[in-house]
């Protein structure tokens, strides 16, 4: 897989945290590296799993940082789509140092647009762009 599909699977591993429990997310890592749509081979797949750990790890930081940035909006009122890219957007600026940031924030905005609603992209470009 390429980075761009990498980034793809980790948001979709990701995003699987809005809708289960902390004590039910090793099951669903589990269920979804056993999905055929992941299709990851064995290297691709501990890569995912890391920076999915790496980004959980960090999550209520993430959450306070998404907070105090994204005026008029906190996470309790982002769709699940747009707060899950904007997680792995600003771990990708703040904490991930082979990441460029414009390609974070460039790859985040793809996400959105193909995930998202109707002006997700520029919400995320937006948003992002208070991290740089």
């Amino acid at each position: 897989m390429n980075r761009h599909e990498l980034r793809e699977q980790i948001f979709k591993l990701l995003f699987r945290v809005e809708f289960n429990e902390p004590q039910d997310m090793e099951e669903q890592k589990n269920l979804f590296f056993e999905d055929e749509e992941c299709r990851a081979g064995e290297r691709d797949a501990a890569y995912i799993a890391s920076k999915y750990e790496k980004i959980i790890e960090k999550l209520p930081e993430l959450d306070a940082m998404v907070n105090e940035k994204a005026e008029s909006w906190t996470t309790g009122r982002m769709g699940k789509v747009e707060l899950t890219i904007l997680r792995l957007g600003i771990y990708e600026i703040k904490f991930d140092e082979d990441i460029p940031t414009g390609v974070a924030i460039d790859e985040a905005v793809e996400l959105a647009k193909k995930f998202g609603q109707d002006g997700s992209g520029a919400f995320i470009n937006g948003v992002l762009a208070r991290f740089v």
